[in-house]
């Protein structure tokens, strides 16, 4: 069965960017999912409409990012959506750089960090631990990954072996999410949109 919902055409609007049609139709077997996106955000979010073609695997992507995203997490919710919109920022998605940016505004209740991730190197807002992450998740989502012996040497010293380890797989997945967006086109939805002054 299939579920209507009020969403824009977008199977129109993005059939010429995208090898493959944005479903208008919401299946029921992904409706749990989606309905949780619109509670929280208003609305189905895009890439909904793509891995919904194939709900099982969108199901298994949705367990491995809801474990690391948990309560319970060996990282803190500011660092994780760190490193997710630095890695969205680097794979140039749209999309997960509109929702990550969200997010990180949401777990910090301003825009200081989220408006400084692109030059972390340089900001003076990130503490040592994020800052490590930052350096981390550029050397992972760079093709091929560059793994620097000094880093390594200070992430083993501020991070326990299993936040490390989630905070790889947290790494892993952004990238897989950010280049699955950014191949298929997927669009932004203007969920982070930052205020300007009336003179800019």
């Amino acid at each position: 069965m299939k579920h209507h919902d009020e969403q824009p055409d977008l199977a129109r609007a993005f059939s010429s960017a995208s090898p493959v049609t944005p479903l208008q139709v919401i299946p029921m077997s992904i409706l749990p999912i989606t309905k949780m996106q619109e509670k929280h955000y208003g609305k189905v979010l895009n890439p909904s409409r793509w891995w919904g073609r194939v709900p099982f695997l969108f199901y298994l992507v949705a367990l491995f990012v809801g474990y690391l995203e948990r309560k319970r997490s060996a990282l803190n919710p500011v660092l994780r959506a760190l490193v997710m919109v630095r890695v969205s920022q680097r794979c140039h998605c749209a999309f997960c750089i509109d929702a990550n940016s969200l997010r990180l505004a949401e777990r910090t209740q301003s825009l200081d960090k989220m408006q400084a991730v692109s030059q972390w190197e340089s900001a003076d807002c990130f503490t040592e631990q994020e800052r490590i992450a930052l350096a981390y998740s550029d050397g992972m989502t760079d093709t091929p990954p560059k793994q620097d012996a000094e880093l390594l040497l200070q992430l083993k010293a501020k991070f326990s072996e299993q936040a490390i380890t989630e905070l790889t797989a947290l790494i892993a997945f952004q990238n897989l999410s950010a280049r699955f967006n950014a191949a298929l086109n997927i669009p932004s939805q203007g969920l982070c949109e930052i205020p300007t002054s009336k003179g800019q």
